[in-house]
């Protein structure tokens, strides 16, 4: 898969080193996750294009533990090093396109 993370460092290096980020925590095993997946990739190409996206398989589980994630999916969106939005288990992409949205203006505009 693209963008896939395979170590907390790794996600911790770009969070820090990047203005943007969203960290999609999946499981094969999800079908909301699965379904999810294209819609966010899309909203991200489509609207957000300075934002990166990395997906975190959650049977890595130091990586999720770190992050205090424990349902799938869970998305965490990171602006200049700090988590601003957590979304989990039934996410409205319109919902969370609303919500990046004021913080990717003040970012980048």
């Amino acid at each position: 898969m693209q963008n896939e993370i395979d170590s907390l460092e790794e996600l911790q290096n770009i969070i820090t080193e990047k203005a943007a980020s969203l960290a999609y925590f999946y499981n094969d095993n999800c079908a909301p996750c699965l379904s999810l997946r294209p819609k966010v990739i899309e909203m991200i190409e489509e609207k957000f294009p300075k934002m990166e996206l990395h997906f975190i398989n959650s049977e890595k589980r130091d990586i999720p533990a770190h992050f205090g994630v424990y349902d799938n999916p869970t998305l965490l969106v990171f602006f200049d090093r700090k988590e601003y939005i957590r979304a989990s288990k039934y996410v409205s992409t319109i919902q969370l396109a609303e919500q990046i949205q004021r913080y990717y203006d003040m970012m980048f505009e």
